[in-house]
Parts: structure tokens; C-alpha cells; sequence
């Protein structure tokens, strides 16, 4: 509640905290990718031109087919590996990432003026489409 960060429909205390906990380190693993990222490409390039919601998305859908395409003894690799081992794995995977699928993608200027309003004649201002209706009655009713 500090935070702000409740949500409301997950109204036990425990699943609040534990989806607060999994937005935790689902931004730290974002953030250690990013690291990596800026580590190979430079900060200023990355920062500009990689999109978090495209990367974010990529780790995402990627993760489901590895978890299915590889079995768990193949990850314990990682477990065993240093801190120094575990940078360099990172630092070599980023170096092979191509930035370009995570583009950003800036939005456009606001069009202020999309549509123009429409100018009436001034000899011909509005009528209604009942009154021009019954003009045209009356004149095929007068002999």
C-alpha cells in the first residue's frame, strides 16, 4: 500500500504481494538484459532506439518455448556458474541480440488540425431538411 501498487481485484493480501513480487524481479531480469544490452551497444543507442515493450514481449514468448524445448537438467549449467561466468555468458548473448526487431517506435506529433470546419455561404444559410420538404409539397399540391 506504500507503494500504490495494490491491486484491487486480487483481494487477499498474500496474492497482492506475490504479484508485487513477481513485478519485482520481472523488472530486475529487465533490467539486467538492458544492462547487458548497453554494455555491447552503448547506452545512448540503446536508450534511443530499443523498445522495453518489444524486448519485454520477446522474453516472454521466448521463454515459453525454451521451458518446453528444453529440460531442466540443461539449465544447471547456469546454477553452477560464477558471477564473472554468468557476465560473460550475458555479455556474449547481448552481442548477438539484433536491436533492430526491438525498435521504439515514437509516436507521431498531434494533428491539431485534422479536419476543417465547413464554411456556409453566407446568401445560403442553413435550412432544415423538413422545411425544404414541405416547400417542394406545397408546390406539387398548387395547380
Amino acid at each position: 500500500m506504500i507503494f500504490n501498487c495494490q491491486i484491487k481485484t486480487l483481494a487477499y493480501p498474500k496474492a497482492a504481494l506475490f504479484a508485487f513480487c513477481v513485478a519485482l524481479v520481472s523488472y530486475n531480469i529487465l533490467a539486467v538484459v538492458l544492462a547487458a544490452l548497453r554494455s555491447v551497444y552503448g547506452s545512448e543507442k540503446v536508450e534511443q532506439e530499443v523498445s522495453c515493450y518489444y524486448l519485454a514481449d520477446e522474453i516472454r514468448g521466448t521463454y515459453r518455448g525454451m521451458m518446453i524445448a528444453i529440460p531442466p537438467c540443461e539449465w544447471k549449467v547456469f546454477e553452477q556458474m560464477s558471477l564473472m561466468e554468468l557476465t560473460q555468458v550475458l555479455l556474449d548473448l547481448a552481442g548477438r541480440v539484433n536491436l533492430r526487431a526491438f525498435l521504439r517506435h515514437p509516436r507521431a506529433e498531434k494533428k491539431t488540425n485534422f479536419r476543417l470546419k465547413r464554411q456556409r455561404p453566407a446568401q445560403r444559410p442553413h435550412v432544415s431538411t423538413a422545411k425544404i420538404l414541405a416547400q417542394t409539397k406545397a408546390k406539387k399540391l398548387t395547380p
